[in-house]
């Protein structure tokens, strides 16, 4: 869509936001050229929803939705203007896409076909997300915007970060009638690499600059988690939830036993982990986990074909930056839901694949559903 339409849709929707508790971004903070791509912002609706997303870094910038009075919070964390998410690489991942590979891949390097992959190291020593220009730094071109859709594509070099293949990646983010938040991927490669896409939206569903999470409610089925080391890169064993911090196979709040006496909390500072799902591996679509918070009676449901769910409950956030609100980005006031493989999966033979080959096509589904009780 051509600068011009999407001010247009912009506009368009101004006029009847005045009553509905939705403060809209204005989009011209967003217009710019980047690395030769037209870069905007969006703005999306249906159902109880509205969603504003930038083309760079394919970021949801804001996520309106009703608490159980109709009252309208923006849920996410993020900034105003382009400027902040081009220069703020250490809260850079806030409403992005993350990959090529998402998570960390250790010491940066995996092997393929007897073939050894040097990356970009960007968390010490580790490649995190693509290392420092991963998709979520890199201008996509809007295919298409609608009221309640907009498709993007981007072109990742042979290369680029260390990974191999030229490869074409493609998003859909729908909002539905159903109040969901839809996110379908898509890629192809040139030669065999690796790949493993994720969403990195940080949630608080009182708001951003809400409040703690720690009162939120979670629920993951899952019976097993994939450890950590001093790295947080993941050791190749799973360790059973029963009996630990890291069972929420029940509807537990976040903070209940968050600074427990244990060694994984104490390496993350926290919960940042990866917790294996108990399903199949079979392509369908599946909820994955539950969020709910009792003060708001928001609630979000995360439904994905994924095996693996990163948790992150915000313990890196010192207050030093100010997101959108105004209100600064605080330490524990937010809760990421990655839907994706196992981390460091190229270096570990015992965890399921997240390899492409030419002539395949990688798909995945993630949703983030709202509802209020």
């Amino acid at each position: 869509m051509a600068a011009a339409a999407a001010c247009a849709m912009f506009a368009a929707g101004c006029a009847d936001n005045s009553d509905g508790g939705v403060e809209l971004i204005p989009a011209s903070r967003f217009e710019a050229v980047v690395d030769s791509v037209p870069v905007s912002l969006y703005t999306l609706r249906s159902g109880d929803l509205t969603m504003q997303v930038t083309n760079f870094g394919g970021r949801v910038v804001a996520l309106w939705t009703p608490d159980r009075d109709g009252r309208m919070a923006d849920v996410v964390l993020g900034y105003d203007n382009l400027a902040e998410y081009i220069d703020n690489p250490g809260e850079r991942f806030l409403g992005a896409v993350v990959g090529p590979v998402a998570n960390r891949i250790a010491d940066a390097r995996f092997s393929l076909d007897g073939v050894e992959y040097t990356l970009t190291a960007n968390d010490n020593g580790q490649t995190l997300h693509g290392g420092y220009r991963g998709l979520d730094m890199m201008a996509w071109r809007v295919d298409e915007a609608a009221d309640d859709h907009i498709v993007m594509t981007c072109a990742a070099a042979d290369g680029q970060g260390g990974f191999p293949g030229n490869r074409i990646i493609r998003m859909t983010y729908t909002l539905t009638p159903d109040n969901e938040f839809r996110i379908d991927y898509s890629a192809w490669t040139d030669v065999k690499t690796v790949i493993n896409l994720s969403h990195h939206s940080f949630f608080n569903l009182r708001g951003e600059g809400g409040g703690s999470i720690c009162d939120h409610l979670l629920t993951i089925p899952a019976s097993h988690i994939t450890p950590v080391d001093g790295r947080l890169i993941p050791t190749g064993e799973l360790m059973p939830v029963e009996g630990t911090p890291f069972d929420f196979r029940t509807p537990t709040a976040i903070g209940a036993r968050i600074d427990s006496d244990n060694e994984q909390l104490r390496i993350g500072g926290g919960y940042d982990m990866n917790w294996c799902i108990d399903r199949a591996d079979d392509g369908e679509v599946r909820k994955v986990a539950e969020l709910y918070d009792p003060e708001s009676g928001r609630v979000m449901e995360v439904l994905s074909d994924q095996i693996g769910l990163q948790f992150y409950s915000g313990n890196f956030f010192d207050s030093s930056t100010r997101g959108k609100s105004g209100r600064a980005l605080a330490w524990r006031e937010s809760v990421v839901l990655e839907t994706q493989r196992y981390p460091d999966a190229p270096n570990h033979a015992d965890f399921p694949s997240i390899e492409l080959l030419p002539g395949d096509c990688y798909r995945q589904t993630c949703i983030y559903k709202f509802s209020t009780k």
